[in-house]
């Protein structure tokens, strides 16, 4: 069904795709839990490159009647988790930050608190 250069071609663009992934988890460019994210595409691209038979079997299974619509309504739903779990990441971090932001603010009203009785103190005396 694939030409061989092709699939070779996919193989390697695969395998040069973990390269990447790897070196940014041993850069910390990248947390070990959203890697894992990255990981579970490549390893689902790296079967359908290797075994492109099982995809038919799945578009065909779901009624789909033209393989390239099937692995573009695949495409475009891996797409979507993938973009909802970075939506969900970054909606975390936001969170987070906006209770440092918050901590900090009342750390820095509680300081100015603490130098303004010191200075009242040490004007009294």
């Amino acid at each position: 069904m694939i030409p061989a250069t092709l699939r070779l071609t996919l193989i390697v663009a695969v395998v040069c795709y973990f390269v990447v992934i790897l070196y940014f988890l041993k850069q910390k460019a990248l947390n070990l839990k959203y890697t894992l994210l990255w990981l579970v595409a490549g390893l689902v691209m790296g079967i359908l490159v290797v075994v492109p038979e099982l995809l038919v079997k799945i578009i065909h299974i779901f009624g789909i009647q033209d393989n390239m619509n099937g692995l573009f309504l695949f495409a475009i739903g891996f797409i979507i988790m993938i973009l909802l779990s970075l939506t969900s990441i970054a909606s975390r971090q936001n969170r987070k930050l906006r209770t440092l932001t918050q901590e900090l603010a009342i750390l820095e009203k509680r300081v100015r608190e603490l130098e303004g009785q010191d200075t009242k103190l040490s004007g009294q005396e």
